[in-house]
């Protein structure tokens, strides 16, 4: 019986093993028989890329006017909300007119009464001036109506000055934007004397559309532009970049300062920027996107296929055996949306762009091409990024 049992259990232990290694060979088989993975790919080369440089700047109104009382009076009506976009011309505060149509008025019944004793001074100078001819009447008679005639043409004259004068006077109450912009809030109301003894400040308004973005490249990177933009006035865009999504606006470079500052090697430059909602605001903080030059050529690659490790950077491209291939790579120029490579690459090369998290070196891999979609030139398309579509 001893014998019987020894005997179980090595048929047991026997049976353990072979089903060990039966399941062992099973799970190895099916390493082996795991299906490709799926990637896809851009294939790269050698072309002309339009180059951005990106520096931080600051936004500044075009326009920045003080509308103030130029008449003293009290205020009567305000014609417009706090912050409100206003035109040139617009109506935006009446001060008390009776006082300016008053003197109007009676600067013009004056100039009337002058004006009927001129008359009446043309009539006797023309009357007497026969008599004294023909000695009928004294030559002093006729000059002092020739006096008389000269000083009321001169008192006339003064007339409409005064007339002028308080018309314009009178235009002063009704004060209107000087420009166009958007208008602050009122710093007085209605009922407050305003412009006794001093210009009185009813509101300002600041013209944004367009509105300047002000950057200072450094010296360098200013003969660098200067040796190979294109254009006088090179494109430019601006982003203000939010949790949720990036506010970019159109423009070009029109402005560039004659001296370095000495202070920080850098030299102010200055964007005007399509603003048509009114969305960007004075003293924004901005990225100002210069546009340089699309006739160089470059190989670019996106930025997010790049790794980095010891060795440096690398990036996996299709082998010639089918098989993710790491090869190492510098680059030189980049963006956010596109890095050039100066080594490791060639015309033709299929780079991989998806599924990077899982890529290993030699991994067996089934190819997409998505170059139309992924590639350097539909990265540009999406992110308007061409000169000729960023107006």
């Amino acid at each position: 019986m001893h014998l019987s049992t020894k005997i179980l259990n090595s048929f047991l232990i026997s049976t353990a093993l072979l089903l060990t290694a039966c399941s062992e060979e099973k799970q190895q088989q099916a390493k082996k028989e795991l299906p490709p993975l799926q990637v896809n790919t851009i294939t790269v080369k050698k072309e002309p890329v339009p180059i951005w440089k990106q520096y931080t700047g600051t936004t500044k109104a075009k326009s920045d006017q003080d509308v103030k009382a130029r008449v003293s009076g009290v205020l009567k009506r305000i014609y417009f909300k706090d912050g409100q976009k206003v035109v040139k011309g617009q109506k935006l505060f009446m001060i008390e007119q009776d006082e300016y149509i008053a003197t109007r008025d009676a600067a013009r019944a004056k100039k009337a009464q002058d004006e009927a004793s001129l008359r009446l001074a043309n009539a006797d100078v023309a009357r007497y001036e026969p008599l004294v001819e023909e000695g009928l009447a004294p030559r002093a008679i006729l000059e002092q109506y020739q006096a008389q005639q000269a000083s009321l043409k001169a008192a006339i004259a003064g007339d409409a000055a005064q007339i002028k004068k308080a018309e314009l006077e009178l235009s002063y109450t009704m004060v209107r934007a000087p420009i166009d912009g958007r208008v602050s809030a009122r710093m007085v109301d209605i009922g407050n004397l305003v412009g006794q003894g001093e210009s009185t400040l009813l509101t300002t308004i600041m013209s944004i559309d367009p509105i300047y973005a002000y950057f200072s490249p450094s010296q360098k990177d200013m003969v660098v532009l200067q040796k190979y933009s294109k254009k006088e006035k090179p494109d430019a865009f601006i982003e203000v970049r939010g949790r949720m999504d990036t506010l970019r606006l159109n423009g070009y470079v029109d402005f560039k300062n004659n001296q370095v500052d000495q202070s920080t090697s850098t030299i102010s430059m200055r964007a005007t920027i399509n603003n048509p909602d009114g969305k960007l605001l004075p003293g924004t903080f901005v990225y100002v996107n210069i546009f340089v030059n699309d006739e160089i050529p470059f190989r670019m690659i996106p930025p997010e296929v790049i790794f980095n490790d010891q060795l440096g950077q690398y990036i996996f491209i299709v082998g010639d055996d089918k098989k993710a291939k790491r090869v190492s790579i510098k680059t030189a120029y980049g963006t956010k949306h596109y890095v050039s490579v100066k080594e490791g690459l060639q015309d033709g090369d299929r780079v991989i762009v998806s599924a990077l998290a899982k890529l290993t070196n030699g991994l067996k891999i089934k190819v997409t091409d998505t170059t139309d979609k992924d590639g350097i030139q539909a990265i540009l398309k999406k992110n308007n990024l061409n000169p000729q579509m960023s107006k």
